[in-house]
C-alpha cells in the first residue's frame, strides 16, 4: 500500500449497514411495535406509546416534537431530524434525547422524501418538517416505507392520513417579573385525537419544559395557567435612594408628588417615598481629606 492511501473499512459506516439489516427484517408486531414515551406524555397516546409504522402530526410546537421522541431514544433507539435547521439541541438534551443517537439533515430541500425513505430502516423515530404541503399519494407511499422499516414519523405540521394529531391549545411561561427575572418553565394544555383507538379526545396539562428542562404533569392544586406570577418585587432604583420614582435628580418629594398618579405603597409612582438612607459620619480619614 502506497503512502497516503487508506483501506476502506466497512465497519466505519454502521448506519448504512443498519439500513439493509432492518429493511430486510419483518415489520415489528405486538409490543415490539410500540415505542416508549416520557411518562408525562403517555396518557395522551393510545396504549401509552408511539406505534411504529405510523405518522403523528404535531401542530406548531417543536418542544412537543422533541418530548415525543425522547422516550424511544432513551430506550436505545436512534432518531433523525429532517428539515429542522433551527432545532435547539440544548432543549433536546433537556428532554432526555441523547444527542449521540440523533442524526441531522438540516436542509434536504425538495429531496426530503428520499431522506425519509433512506433513514426509515435505520432509526426508530424521525422528526420531520416538510418543505410544503404533502400530497396524499406521497404520504401513503412514505407510510408504507415506515411500516416496512418499523419507524415512527413525527411531523411538524399537517400530514395526510396521520393516525394521531397533537396540538398545544394554550400555554404560558413563568419566571419573568417587572423587567427582570428568568424564564423557569411553561405550562401548556395539550390535546390529542386521531383515528381508530385515538378517536376519543384526550387532554393533559403539562410543564413543557419545567424548571429542569424536561416534561412533567401539572400537579393538582398547583398554579393555574391564568394565575399571576409570584416573583418578588424589587423597588425602583430611584426609590431606594430616597427620591420618588421618575423625579429629576435633586427634586424634592413635595414637588415630584404632584405629577405621578397615586399608586400602592412600594410600587413605581407611589406618593409615599421610603425614608432617606442614613449615611454614617465620616471617619478620621474622610475628615482629614476634607481638611486638606
Amino acid at each position: 500500500m502506497k503512502n497516503g492511501e487508506r483501506m476502506f473499512d466497512p465497519g466505519s459506516v454502521p448506519i448504512i449497514e443498519n439500513v439493509f439489516v432492518r429493511s430486510a427484517a419483518a415489520p415489528p408486531t405486538g409490543e415490539d411495535a410500540l415505542l416508549p414515551v416520557l411518562p408525562a406524555l403517555a396518557p395522551l397516546l393510545p396504549g401509552g406509546a408511539l406505534r411504529r409504522g405510523t405518522a403523528v402530526s404535531v401542530a406548531g410546537d417543536t418542544a412537543l416534537l422533541l418530548a415525543l421522541a425522547a422516550g424511544s431514544v432513551a430506550a436505545g433507539d436512534w432518531a433523525a431530524a429532517i428539515g429542522l435547521p433551527d432545532l435547539g439541541l440544548a432543549a433536546a438534551a433537556g428532554y432526555g434525547l441523547d444527542l449521540h443517537r440523533l442524526l441531522l439533515a438540516d436542509d434536504p430541500g425538495p429531496h426530503w422524501p428520499e431522506v425519509v425513505s433512506a433513514l426509515a430502516g435505520a432509526v426508530g423515530v424521525i422528526l420531520l418538517r416538510p418543505t410544503g404541503p404533502v400530497a396524499p399519494q406521497l404520504a401513503a407511499r412514505l407510510t408504507a416505507v415506515l411500516r416496512r422499516g418499523g419507524c415512527a414519523l413525527l411531523v411538524a405540521g399537517p400530514w395526510p392520513g396521520a393516525g394521531l394529531r397533537l396540538s398545544v391549545r394554550s400555554g404560558r411561561w413563568f419566571g419573568l417579573g417587572h423587567g427582570y427575572g428568568q424564564l423557569r418553565g411553561r405550562q401548556v394544555e395539550i390535546a390529542a385525537e386521531g383515528r381508530g383507538t385515538a378517536t376519543r379526545l384526550r387532554t393533559a396539562r403539562l410543564w413543557l419544559p419545567d424548571e429542569h428542562g424536561t416534561a412533567r404533569p401539572v400537579e393538582s392544586g398547583s398554579r393555574p395557567l391564568d394565575a399571576p406570577l409570584d416573583v418578588p418585587f424589587a423597588p425602583p432604583l430611584d426609590a431606594r435612594f430616597g427620591a420618588p420614582f421618575g423625579a429629576a435628580p435633586g427634586a424634592s418629594s413635595e414637588s415630584a408628588s404632584e405629577d405621578p398618579p397615586a399608586a400602592p405603597l412600594g410600587l413605581p409612582g407611589s406618593r409615599s417615598a421610603p425614608a432617606p438612607l442614613h449615611r454614617p459620619a465620616p471617619g478620621p480619614a474622610a475628615a482629614a481629606v476634607a481638611v486638606v
